[in-house]
């Protein structure tokens, strides 16, 4: 497709800078724009990035633009068809997603708003941390949609336990094929009755014993990456899926992917985000795709809905 429109990533540290490279190497956007609050970062990566086009072939231009909390500099994202939420504190060796509700809040609040001024017309992936609840405080400071407000969960951890399975086989990680639902935290539902590798149920080839083993890596994938880098937390692969969601909001491709959706009714669940299989195009989720599932995976993503649900009643008031 020829390169067309803009797409916004909001926090230019390692996650959003990596995500706005990836987003500027597919070559379908016309502009990617990084933003950020520490003056002069985002224009200096936007600068080294594109200085990379000739040598990766690409022709998307990066965009850099110093941004504060009172709303300044958002003029630069102003009409963006996907904006990426990255801003935020990461966790530190220790912290669950959950301790950085308070602090989170108030940025990604700030946020919303002002892509809800500038791009009215957006879809918004939210990737901050703890991330159920800041993608249900995003939808509701920008009163968009539900459908337009997603969050970026599944795909990050289904790749993990997709990786995780293919190490375990020693196969080929094109080979494997995993699902990962329910909130990105402590009530992980990785999906085994899912599981194939080059087709074969996960169960025929590993013991019950060894696949909640590495189910268990799975929901603690996060915490493993920032207790052995100390100083951050990950960004390559969570980069990776977040970029993959944007470009089939910007293809309309109709994709199926494991996100962080609103939930109204599938599974037999109500009124919250959560993660679920989805079909993602132009206007976000363009519906959740209930799919089948044994009874203890159905009632494990219950859980998963009950804990989230109170969190995310409270972060109006945050």
């Amino acid at each position: 497709m020829a390169r067309s429109g803009k797409v916004t990533v909001v926090g230019a540290g390692f996650y959003g800078s990596t995500t706005a490279l990836r987003l500027a190497e597919y070559d379908i956007f016309e502009t990617v724009v990084l933003t950020d609050i520490l003056e002069g970062k985002p224009e200096g990566l936007a600068l080294d990035m594109n200085q990379s086009r000739s040598i990766e072939g690409f022709e998307t231009k990066i965009v850099g633009a110093t941004t504060t909390p009172e709303g300044a500099g958002y003029e630069a994202t102003a009409g963006s068809e996907v904006v990426v939420i990255t801003a935020g504190l990461p966790r530190k060796p220790g912290m669950s997603r959950m301790d950085l509700i308070g602090v989170n809040a108030g940025i990604v609040r700030g946020v919303a708003e002002n892509i809800a001024k500038h791009s009215p017309n957006a879809v918004i992936i939210v990737v901050s941390n703890p991330l159920d609840e800041m993608t249900a405080l995003a939808q509701l400071a920008t009163a968009f949609p539900k459908n337009r407000v997603m969050g970026q969960a599944g795909m990050l951890d289904t790749a993990r336990f997709t990786h995780f399975v293919a190490e375990e086989l020693k196969v080929e990680v094109g080979s494997v094929k995993t699902l990962t639902l329910g909130s990105h935290g402590e009530t992980m539902v990785p999906v085994p009755s899912r599981c194939t590798v080059n087709g074969k149920p996960l169960s025929d080839l590993l013991p019950q014993a060894k696949i909640d083993e590495l189910v268990d890596r799975t929901r603690n994938g996060g915490a493993e990456v920032v207790a052995l880098l100390k100083t951050g937390s990950a960004y390559y692969a969570p980069s990776a899926a977040a970029a993959r969601m944007a470009k089939a909001v910007k293809e309309d491709s109709g994709a199926v992917m494991p996100v962080c959706a609103w939930v109204d009714g599938e599974y037999g669940i109500s009124g919250v985000y959560l993660g679920v299989e989805a079909e993602i195009g132009k206007s976000g989720v363009r519906k959740v795709v209930e799919s089948a599932l044994t009874q203890t995976e159905v009632e494990a993503l219950k859980t998963a809905a009950e804990a989230v649900r109170a969190k995310q009643a409270d972060v109006k008031d945050l």
